[in-house]
């Protein structure tokens, strides 16, 4: 199995996994082999891949902070960083009986009396 192969096995790994930033990350990894594939017009081997990755590695480890975390502040306005937690590790702030009976609250405040009027129920 060529190094190419396996990357592509992990990424179908961290599909299945649900895991986001690994996905993320091998994702990255695969368009920067396919970048110096198509401008270069070869297929790289697994000493060709490994040089793309130690590129990688190296500029990540330029930067002013550590290369395993996000900076925790986004550079651009109207971006927000990503969450850290998944799904198993954030507990929703609401207990199912809250959450119903917010939701009859809302169609008691809003009159509604069928299907048709659950876009008064959504309105903020």
């Amino acid at each position: 199995m060529t190094l190419k192969e396996r990357i592509t096995e992990d990424m179908k790994a961290a599909m299945r996994a649900s895991d986001k930033e690994r996905l993320s990350t091998i994702r990255m990894v695969q368009a920067a082999i396919k970048q110096r594939e198509v401008d270069e017009r070869i297929v790289l081997d697994d000493a060709q891949v490994i040089a793309v990755l130690e590129k990688m590695s190296s500029s990540a480890a330029n930067r002013s902070w550590p290369s395993s975390r996000a900076p925790s502040r986004p550079r651009r306005q109207g971006i927000r960083p990503r969450s850290r937690c998944s799904r198993s590790t954030c507990r929703p702030s609401f207990s199912e009986a809250e959450v119903d009976a917010l939701i009859r609250e809302a169609i008691a405040s809003t009159g509604a009396t069928s299907v048709k009027d659950m876009g008064k129920v959504m309105a903020p």
